[in-house]
């Protein structure tokens, strides 16, 4: 099992054992029953500072029989020094209008280790904030951290990476850590949570970013003609809502993520972040993701719900030429008890120069997305997406993509991107999609497009057990195969 610990609070998760096999958990404190779940999380609270407190864990089928059992002791932490940025020396005034970013800055840098920088109700403006190691912030239920709509509030720039290029880009609204692909973590144990908001400047911020960009830059129109649009290379300086470069040991727990001008929680170069219990919200916002980490390890996402502009979740590691020569793999990265409610749905790609490795989705329904789960690259990029396990959840459908059509400017990588060691075990496909003015519309519930010329670079797929929703012989779209041979079909059925 893993686990976050605060004060008087415990959040324990662990990866389902098997695809087919229906289990619950009972979870025992303390040896007392605590509560019976089919989810592979539970949280605890009503803890005491600095107690010693025991969880065991019963794995049990239909029968009640117990499969398998985890114990484990832990220690609650110890209750943190308040920092209340309304008080002195502060002052930060909540009321959706002054401008608090200075009052802000000096209550983060004041948090120590053993502090929390904490938010009471009410609505902060505020431009860009940079946190340092050993940061905590509590965004109380009823508080909201509102970023401007105004680019200027967002300088300096800062080092990022969008869309696999590493280049300046406006400050998000949140800042850990200095992006630098040849060292590991400048950023360490930070803490954001508490049942609150943190709202970006959304499209109106996206669009005066954009505009400040073309009367400033030296980028020679030409260079865009590759690109989806000319505002393309433009729009790769917006800034994200939170900016998690080389950090390491982030949580992001029970919070509103909503309305980044571009991706909402970015990773870069970093290393085990956990996000729980929260909801996205980026509708109507161009590229406006949710939860992206990008050439990082050990991410775990739990308990999410999303209502996005673009892919709800997106998996990326860098992009030709530069992602080849940087070569930081994605890996280990976990999903599950996710749930869309709209939005692209999941994407493995396009950016995947670095390489993708060892992910694991369970639990989840993607049925109300786009395009439900999508792996996907463009020749040009090299790399590989391999070690994918899919299982126990719902999509619109699956889509698996040797070359998209999209955002392929970049000189090509000197091999070509292959897809090895996929599985997907107990899922159930819609077949039906929304469309991006929320009609629904029948797709191929398993749609996979490999090389015409390249059969080789698709290796070792798997579907088994896959369930099927039935569609009238006027709408119904059929599985589809195209230059793909390594791939096996088993147990595919209809269902009502």
């Amino acid at each position: 099992m893993k686990k976050v610990l605060f004060e008087n609070e415990a959040i324990f998760w662990w990866v389902r054992e098997t695809a087919n096999l229906k289990v619950d958990y009972r979870i025992y404190l303390n040896g007392e029953f605590f509560k019976q779940t089919d989810k592979t999380h539970v949280r605890i609270d009503g803890l005491t500072p600095l107690v010693n407190y025991t969880i065991l864990v019963e794995t049990v089928n239909h029968n009640g029989e117990i499969l398998s059992t985890n114990k484990e002791t832990f220690t609650t932490l110890a209750k943190k020094r308040i920092i209340d940025v309304t008080k002195a020396p502060y002052y930060a005034v909540g009321d959706g209008k002054t401008m608090n970013t200075i009052m802000l800055q000096k209550a983060l840098d004041d948090c120590k280790s053993t502090d929390m920088v904490f938010f009471p109700a009410g609505v902060y403006v505020t431009g860009a904030l940079n946190l340092h190691s050993d940061t905590e912030i509590y965004i109380s239920p009823d508080a909201v951290l509102q970023g401007t709509k105004n680019a200027i509030d967002y300088l300096p720039k800062i080092k990022s990476r969008f869309e696999g290029i590493e280049q300046l880009c406006y400050s998000s609204l949140l800042n850990m850590g200095e992006l630098n692909h040849k060292q590991g973590a400048n950023c360490k144990n930070i803490i954001i949570r508490g049942g609150g908001t943190i709202s970006g400047g959304g499209r109106s911020l996206a669009e005066n970013v954009i505009e400040t960009e073309k009367k400033n830059s030296t980028v020679e129109r030409e260079k865009t003609v590759d690109c989806d649009n000319e505002n393309t290379v433009y729009g790769r300086a917006r800034p994200r809502l939170i900016n998690v470069s080389n950090s390491e040991n982030v949580i992001i727990a029970d919070i509103t993520v909503q309305h980044g001008p571009s991706w909402n929680i970015h990773m870069i170069y970093s290393k085990n972040v956990v996000t729980y219990g929260c909801n996205f919200y980026s509708e109507n916002v161009w590229n406006g993701d949710g939860w992206d980490p990008d050439s990082s390890e050990n991410c775990t996402i739990f308990d999410c719900t999303f209502n996005t502009g673009d892919d709800c979740i997106a998996i990326k590691s860098g992009k030709n030429p530069e992602g080849n020569k940087i070569s930081r793999v994605t890996k280990n990265i976990d999903i599950f008890d996710c749930k869309s409610v709209y939005g692209h749905g999941v994407a493995i790609g396009s950016e995947v120069s670095g390489g993708v490795e060892n992910v694991r989705i369970w639990d989840c329904d993607f049925k109300d997305s786009w395009t439900g789960i999508t792996l996907k690259s463009h020749k040009k990029r090299g790399g590989y997406i391999r070690n994918v396990s899919v299982f126990n959840s719902e999509f619109s459908g699956v889509l698996i993509i040797g070359s998209v059509w999209y955002n392929q400017d970049g000189e090509s990588a000197p091999t070509i991107t292959f897809f090895e060691d996929l599985r997907f075990e107990n899922i159930f496909l819609t077949g039906k999609c929304y469309s991006s003015k929320k009609e629904r519309y029948c797709i191929p519930p398993i749609d996979i497009r490999g090389y015409d010329d390249s059969k080789e670079y698709f290796r070792d797929i798997k579907f088994e057990n896959i369930y099927l929703q039935r569609h009238s012989k006027d709408e119904a779209k059929e599985i589809s195969v195209k230059d793909v041979e390594d791939i096996v079909f088993e147990n595919i059925t209809f269902v009502e």
